[in-house]
Order: structure tokens, then C-alpha cells, then sequence
């Protein structure tokens, strides 16, 4: 486990962020440690990052949600000299693992998202201020900030080099942003992503690249003038202090984490990991200031972290285990209760984050590239937003019946409010109406059933599980499907998997992961770009890249 990837951090532990708070403004200040790599090999210069880095930024932007509420705009700026960020470490890129990148891509879309969505979500609005070369990654930070403002000078520019420079592509919804955020036109786009040393001034400003070109004589102060105005238009969520994320409890071992709501177990031989999320034991807080009082000890928000590392776990650090099976066990109507006093006070600030935190953790299961089985046994509570994995996953089964020598309750499904929107996927639909895509008319007859526990025929007649076995059949069809998945190729698996999981509309979040998954995914591999005449391996040793000139 030396090598373990870990998703947590601290604001003790940061070594390539600093925040400044003034107010309803944060100052946050990229100044990456050249030093600091999350390998060797490498250093981390002129403010390029690698998953380390993006793993505090991660951290950042969650706790400036949960514990500094009364933030209104966060900006972002760059602690270095003439630059602001270089984008991903290249000699990271050129030595890493193929999975590895790609997963690193994945993880820094989905911080990306984070913060993009802050202003819809928190009411928490991020602005990028860019004195000095913002390139590749750096301006995709700065893209999926809300308004970008320039410096006017020789040394500032935007770029996205990496067809030119490095054969790849923007790997964290660069591309997309270009064109659909950010509504560039398309031949002025081409051009820009043509050249390595980018746009700058005027012209960024004409391109609509950026929001604001101001001179370097007076950008400190206009920045600081626009985050004050942005902070004084906003709504405000009522509340002057937050509430502290205090460190998960996890315990590791050679095939398991362990953690208070949430045990992962990791079957080698079979490819799989088990994650059995445990629903609360203790009543549900009477109010929110009981809730708030709770912390980050309450059900709703301990379980929905827990599960999120958990995930991130298996997905950097067990790249050999193809399935994933969701299991659950406890009351249903407790998670009911737990979720509901959210539900009844959605415009308290701390319940709308853990809800909108339920919504990132729903989505980075929609997002995790292995196969996923969910298992509704008896004793399971599979309600609120536990019951969403139902349809986040590939297939569910359900035990129809009673079991012999199983005392437990009756395998249910329970609907609730929070199931008709609360949690919408990355295509802007509900799961329930993704699922149902072809009969938007099975919704409504589904939404007549909320709070009802509903039993194996019920749920399967209603569409909301795969399959309901019962006690002769449950073993060996569950065994059955297992051996089956495990047997096919893992590629076609997540080529399939990717396809099938986002049916509906197109949005620019589901375009930038299947671009992802698809384009990234095959240049990551091509010879072009990793080979050892290729521009990844060549970058910096003064030889141009030896492309293979077929065209695929």
C-alpha cells in the first residue's frame, strides 16, 4: 500500500495552494511546489500540476463550500512571476501509466465541474486572473472559472498547444469549453488551438477567449473592484459560518477500507470489489441546527464522503478489478428520514451543499469506467439517495421472497422526492428519466409511488430493477453474470459502458467525458504521442516528434 493514491488532504497538508479570505472574497493563490510531485521522476515547474495538485484543489473547493459559506467569489490567480500555469507536468504525462492519465484526466474534469457548477449550486462565483502565459491545463482552469480577465502586457497570453506541441488533446474539456461555453467560432477556435504560443490582448479579448483586457498598471485593482461588485450582486445563502470537514475514519487493509458507513472489500481472484454502504443507526436530526450541531459527523454528509473516497480509491489504486457490485444494509425508512429533513429545509445552506455533494458523488459513479452491479438484498436500504445506484449502475438484481435461514426484512426499493430531480446526471435528466427515455409516461406512474417500500415483483414489474430471483435461483445467476463480465475484454467493456449509461440529450458535461473517454483515451496510446519518437518523449530534448503520417 506504499504507493496508494489518497484523495484526502487538509488545508495543513497544502503544498501548492494558498487561500486568503477577506470577507465574501477568497484569494486563491495557485503556487505549486516544483518539488512536490506525487512521483518521481519529475518537477513540478512553472505552476504545471499533476494529480496532487489537483487533488488539493479539490479539497479546497469543497471545504470553501462547507466551511467558508459566507464566500461569494472565489479568485483564482497565480502566486509565480510571469506565469500562471503551465498545465499538466508534460514529463508526468510522458512517464505515466496510460491508466493513470486517463484517470487523472477524469478526476481534474470532475474538479473542474466543481467549482464551474459553484455558482448554480453555492452561489459561489469563481473569476480567473491571468498575469502571465496561461497555458493547456492553466487555461482550462481559467475556462471553467465564470469570467476570465487578461493582463495587457508582452508576456500574457491564453493557449491550448497540445496538437501542436505534444500530439494529445485538451484532456480536461478544453475543446469543449472553446466551443460551447465559451461560444468561440469555430475557424478562429482552429486557429487558436493551432498555435503553440497562443493569443494575447486584443485579439484574446475579440475571440471571446476571455472577458476582460486590462492593463497591467491597473489589473490588481480592477480585479480586486470586479470580485467586490460580483460579491455584492450575488444573493447570499444566509450564513456566516460554516461547519469543519474533519478527517474520514478509514482503516486499510491488504484487500479492504473500512470506513464508519461504507466497507470495501476487494475480491482479487474474481476482479471485483464489494462496497456495502451501511444506512444510519441513530434517528435523524429534528432540525437543522441539530444537523448543523452534527457536522460532518451527520449520515447524509459523512456517507456521501465516504463513498466518494471510496470510489476514487478503487479507480487510481485497483485498476485490475473490473466490477464493482453496491451492496447496502439497514432500515430504509431511516434513510428516508435522514435524507428528508434535507428535502424539508432545501434552502438551508448546509443541506442544499450535502445535497448537491449527494448529486457529485451520484455522478462520479455514473463517470467510473468498470462495470457496475448493484445487489437489493434482504435487509438492504435502498431508498433516497441510496437508491439512486440503483440506476446509476450497469445491472441490478433483487431476492424475490423469503430466503431460507434468512430472518432479515424483505428486500425493498423506496422512492422519494429527492428521486425526480435532486440528483440529476451529467445529461441533465433525472436517472429515473434516463432509465425510462422511451416511456416518459413510467416516471409519472413511478412518482405515484414515492415512500412506498416496494417489494421484487412490484420493483421489477416497474422496471426498477434488472432481474428479482428467488432463493433457488439468487446465487447461482448473481455467480453467473459475475464470471461473465469478469471473462469480457475490459476495453470493449468500458467503450460499452460509456455508451449505454448516458442515453438522452447531449450536454457540454457529457460531451467533455465521452470525448474523454473515446478521443483521449485512443491518443493517450498512439505512437505519435507516447511512442519513443513521439512528442510527449521527445518534449524538451530539442528533437521534433517522428509522426506516423496515416490518418485513423
Amino acid at each position: 500500500m506504499a504507493d496508494r493514491i489518497d484523495f484526502q488532504t487538509d488545508p495543513d497538508k497544502m503544498r501548492h495552494w494558498r487561500v486568503a479570505y477577506d470577507g465574501p472574497v477568497a484569494t486563491l493563490l495557485m503556487d505549486v511546489d516544483e518539488a512536490g510531485g506525487l512521483f518521481d521522476g519529475y518537477e513540478l515547474k512553472l505552476n504545471s500540476y499533476d494529480l496532487g495538485v489537483d487533488i488539493e484543489l479539490a479539497d479546497i473547493v469543497q471545504r470553501m463550500r462547507f466551511e467558508h459559506p459566507e464566500v461569494r467569489v472565489v479568485v483564482m490567480r497565480s502566486a509565480k512571476e510571469k506565469v500562471f500555469c503551465a498545465g499538466a507536468n508534460i514529463r508526468m504525462l510522458g512517464g505515466a501509466a496510460h491508466a493513470h492519465k486517463v484517470n487523472f484526466c477524469k478526476f481534474t474534469n470532475e474538479t473542474r465541474n466543481t467549482f464551474e457548477a459553484a455558482l448554480e449550486d453555492s452561489d459561489q462565483n469563481y473569476i480567473c486572473a491571468i498575469r502571465g502565459a496561461c497555458a493547456g491545463g492553466g487555461y482550462e482552469l481559467a475556462l471553467a472559472c465564470n469570467h476570465i480577465m487578461l493582463t495587457d502586457d508582452s508576456t500574457s497570453s491564453v493557449a491550448l498547444p497540445e496538437v501542436p506541441l505534444l500530439a494529445v488533446l485538451p484532456g480536461t474539456g478544453g475543446l469543449t469549453r472553446v466551443t460551447d461555453k465559451r461560444r468561440v467560432r469555430r475557424d478562429l477556435a482552429d486557429v487558436f488551438c493551432s498555435v503553440e504560443e497562443g493569443v494575447k490582448g486584443s485579439r484574446a479579448l475579440k475571440w471571446r477567449l476571455v472577458d476582460e483586457l486590462i492593463p497591467n498598471a491597473t489589473f490588481d485593482e480592477r480585479v480586486t473592484a470586479r470580485a467586490r461588485e460580483l460579491a455584492q450582486s450575488a444573493s447570499g445563502r444566509g450564513a456566516s459560518q460554516g461547519i469543519r470537514l474533519t478527517a474520514l475514519e478509514r482503516s486499510f487493509g491488504a484487500d479492504s477500507v473500512t470506513y464508519s458507513t461504507v466497507a470495501l472489500q476487494i475480491d482479487r481472484t474474481g476482479r471485483r470489489a464489494d462496497i456495502t454502504i451501511t444506512g444510519p443507526s441513530e434517528a435523524a436530526p429534528h432540525d437543522m441546527d441539530a444537523f448543523t450541531e452534527h457536522g460532518a459527523r451527520a449520515w447524509m454528509l459523512r456517507c456521501a464522503r465516504e463513498l466518494d473516497d471510496a470510489i476514487l480509491h478503487l479507480r487510481s489504486n485497483e485498476d485490475d478489478i473490473g466490477l464493482i457490485a453496491f451492496r447496502t444494509e439497514g432500515d430504509p425508512q431511516a434513510v428516508v428520514a435522514h435524507e428528508a429533513l434535507l428535502l424539508d429545509n432545501a434552502d438551508h445552506w448546509l443541506a442544499n451543499e450535502v445535497l448537491t455533494l449527494w448529486k457529485r458523488v451520484l455522478k462520479r459513479i455514473d463517470m467510473t469506467s468498470r462495470s457496475l452491479v448493484a445487489l437489493v438484498e434482504h435487509g438492504s436500504c435502498f431508498a433516497g439517495p441510496l437508491a439512486e445506484i440503483l440506476w446509476a449502475v450497469d445491472r441490478s438484481y433483487m431476492m424475490l421472497d423469503e430466503f431460507e435461514d434468512d430472518d432479515r426484512p424483505l428486500a425493498t426499493i423506496t422512492l422519494t422526492e429527492a428521486s425526480f430531480g435532486r440528483y440529476p446526471m451529467g445529461n441533465a435528466l433525472t436517472r429515473l428519466e434516463t432509465r425510462f427515455l422511451a416511456t416518459p409516461e413510467q416516471v409519472e406512474v413511478l412518482r405515484q409511488r414515492t415512500g412506498d417500500p416496494l417489494q421484487a415483483p412490484e420493483a421489477e414489474e416497474l422496471g426498477l430493477v434488472t432481474y428479482a430471483y428467488d432463493d433457488i435461483d439468487w446465487e447461482d445467476e448473481v455467480r453467473l453474470f459475475m464470471e461473465e463480465r469478469a471473462s469480457f475484454s475490459p476495453d470493449a467493456l468500458t467503450g460499452m459502458e460509456a455508451n449505454l449509461r448516458f442515453a438522452g440529450p447531449e450536454t457540454m458535461e457529457t460531451r467533455i467525458f465521452g470525448r474523454l473517454t473515446a478521443w483521449q483515451n485512443w491518443i493517450f496510446q498512439r505512437p505519435n504521442a507516447v511512442g519513443p519518437e513521439g512528442a510527449l518523449q521527445r518534449y524538451g530534448t530539442g528533437l521534433r516528434a517522428d509522426y506516423n503520417k496515416q490518418r485513423v
